[in-house]
C-alpha cells in the first residue's frame, strides 16, 4: 500500500496554488518540443497540401484546362505523379514561413485566429478553384477579374496583414514563372493561354492558396504556442 501511495504521488505535479494536477505524460513533452513540433507542423501541410492538390488538379484535368502528356498521367486522381509532391513541399514552405515572417516582425497575427474560420478560408480557396475550371465567362479577362476580386477579397476576409499580403503577390509571382517555364518545356499545357503559355487567371489560384496554406500554418503555430505557455505556467 505504501509503494502504491509513493506511485500516486510521483505521477502528480504541483502548481502554485498547492492543488495537485496530473502528469502531462511524455506525449506532451514530445509535442512542446519545438524541433519535433516543427517536423508536426511540415508533415502535416505537406499532406494538406498534397490533398488539395489532387482534388483540385482533378477539377483542372477533368475540365480539360490543364493538358498532361498521356504516359505521365496517373490513373487514379488523372494527375502527373510530380504535381502533388511538389505542391506539398510548397505547402510546408509557405505554411511554416508565415509565422515565422510573423515572429520575426514582431507582428503576431491575432486576426481570427480560430479553425473555424481557417476551415471557411479553405472552403472559399476551393470554391475559387473551381470557379476557375467550371464558371463559363464571356472572356478570360472578366475571368480573371472576377478571380482577381476573390483573391483579394479571401486575404482581407481571414488575414488583412502586410506581411501576408506581400508574401503572397511575392510567391504567386515565383509560382507563375516556375509554370510559365514548365509549360514552355513541354512538361503540361493550357488550353487556351492568354497569357504567354498560361491563363491569366493562374496567378490569382496561386495568390489564395498561399494566403490559406498561410492561415493553416499560422493556427498550427499558434496551438504549438499555447502548448509551449501551458507547459511554462505548470514548470
Amino acid at each position: 500500500m505504501a509503494a502504491m501511495a509513493d506511485s500516486v504521488v510521483s505521477d502528480q505535479q504541483r502548481s502554485g496554488s498547492g492543488q495537485t494536477v496530473p502528469s502531462r505524460g511524455p506525449y506532451i513533452a514530445v509535442i512542446t518540443n519545438r524541433s519535433t513540433n516543427l517536423v508536426i507542423r511540415g508533415f502535416m501541410l505537406f499532406s494538406i497540401g498534397v490533398f488539395l492538390a489532387l482534388v483540385l488538379n482533378l477539377l483542372q484535368v477533368q475540365r480539360n484546362v490543364t493538358l498532361f502528356p498521356p504516359d505521365v498521367i496517373s490513373s487514379i486522381f488523372s494527375s502527373a505523379w510530380w504535381v502533388p509532391p511538389c505542391c506539398g513541399t510548397a505547402s510546408a514552405i509557405i505554411g511554416l514561413l508565415y509565422p515565422c515572417i510573423d515572429s520575426r516582425l514582431g507582428e503576431p497575427h491575432k486576426f481570427k485566429r480560430e479553425w473555424s474560420s481557417v476551415m471557411r478560408c479553405v472552403a472559399v480557396f476551393v470554391g475559387i478553384n473551381h470557379a476557375s475550371a467550371k464558371v463559363d465567362f464571356a472572356n478570360n479577362v472578366q475571368l480573371s477579374l472576377t478571380l482577381a476580386a476573390l483573391s483579394i477579397g479571401l486575404w482581407w476576409t481571414f488575414d488583412r496583414s502586410r506581411s501576408g499580403f506581400g508574401l503572397g503577390v511575392v510567391i504567386a509571382l515565383l509560382a507563375t514563372l516556375s509554370t510559365q517555364l514548365l509549360v514552355y518545356n513541354g512538361v503540361f499545357q493550357y488550353t487556351s493561354p492568354d497569357f504567354l503559355y498560361i491563363r491569366s487567371w493562374l496567378p490569382c489560384i496561386f495568390f489564395a492558396g498561399v494566403i490559406t496554406m498561410g492561415n493553416i500554418g499560422r493556427q498550427l503555430a499558434l496551438y504549438e504556442c499555447r502548448l509551449m505557455s501551458e507547459k511554462t505556467h505548470q514548470d
